[in-house]
């Protein structure tokens, strides 16, 4: 499933071309639902790809909140790839960055 949301976000990119370069919001919506899943997707400027699943039960979230979840997890995942002793490749270990996305699941349950 995530894959297939992979295919999608690619397709996306490409379709927009030099748009997504000049637009500030690079939240691309929902990619791919199903039954039971809500798959959303969010691309960076350097062309980092976020992926979201969500339950499709989960009524509670709207469009707006994903977005503004997505933009807390690309500011923290910036925090985390501007730290001068990470390197660049290697996983991420940050408590803040962990903590962060904890927070996040947390509210989607």
């Amino acid at each position: 499933m995530v894959h297939t949301s992979l295919d999608v976000v690619d397709e996306k990119i490409s379709a927009m071309g030099k748009a997504l370069v000049d637009q500030r919001e690079l939240y691309l919506g929902l990619l791919y639902p199903t039954e039971d899943y809500k798959v959303y997707g969010y691309v960076t400027n350097s062309k980092v790809r976020f992926v979201m699943v969500v339950d499709s039960s989960n009524t509670a979230l709207r469009d707006n909140e994903i977005r503004s979840m997505f933009r807390k997890l690309h500011n923290s995942y910036t925090d985390v790839m501007c730290n001068p002793f990470y390197n660049p490749g290697d996983r991420i270990q940050s408590r803040v960055f962990d903590n962060m996305v904890n927070s996040m699941m947390v509210q989607v349950c």
